[in-house]
């Protein structure tokens, strides 16, 4: 990989750089979702599903924490943190879906369908991210309700904090590499 900063690359290198970036953060993304289908989500009847959400959340601000250091870090912070993004959401999503599955093995009437299947919880996470509101799936306890609305708040604050947090990093990385043109990617 180039040490050089991007901005002074190749338009040919550029490319280079983004294209593996978002190759990896593709290959990234296919084994978190990989994972969310063969996990036994359906075996975790035992889990308090409050308990999960928050252990999940948790994990997510830690890969959002490491994001930031490898964003600063990182020779190329702008493609580090483009990678950043095509990792974290995907995660996000799939924390919210997991969520929604386990509802809906907990107790059935949780969701307006009969049953709810992964790539239904998948659909519907993305739904209500995207905020299209189809209401083909809809929530219909109050429990249910309340994980989509923390979904929902949770969701702009992905879309507007968490995007902030990995621009800043880029700005603070640029910064570094300004007073450390020695400095090694991550």
């Amino acid at each position: 990989m180039s040490t050089a900063p991007i901005e002074s690359i190749s338009a040919a290198e550029r490319r280079r750089l983004v294209t593996i970036g978002l190759l990896r953060a593709t290959a990234t993304t296919v084994l978190v979702i990989a994972a969310y289908y063969l996990l036994p989500l359906n075996n975790l009847a035992g889990i308090s599903l409050a308990v999960a959400l928050a252990v999940g959340l948790l994990a997510l601000t830690a890969l959002v924490a490491y994001q930031v250091r490898a964003i600063i870090r990182h020779r190329h912070s702008a493609v580090r943190a483009i990678e950043a993004l095509a990792v974290t959401v995907p995660v996000f999503l799939l924390l919210f879906a997991a969520t929604y599955f386990m509802m809906e093995q907990a107790n059935p009437d949780n969701f307006n369908v009969d049953s709810l299947t992964r790539t239904d919880s998948l659909y519907f996470t993305v739904t209500v991210f995207a905020t299209v509101g189809f209401g083909d799936i809809t929530a219909t306890s109050q429990a249910a309700r309340v994980v989509v609305i923390a979904q929902m708040i949770l969701d702009l604050l992905v879309l507007g904090l968490v995007v902030k947090v990995f621009l800043s990093a880029v700005e603070i990385g640029r910064g570094l590499q300004t007073t450390r043109p020695d400095s090694e990617p991550s």
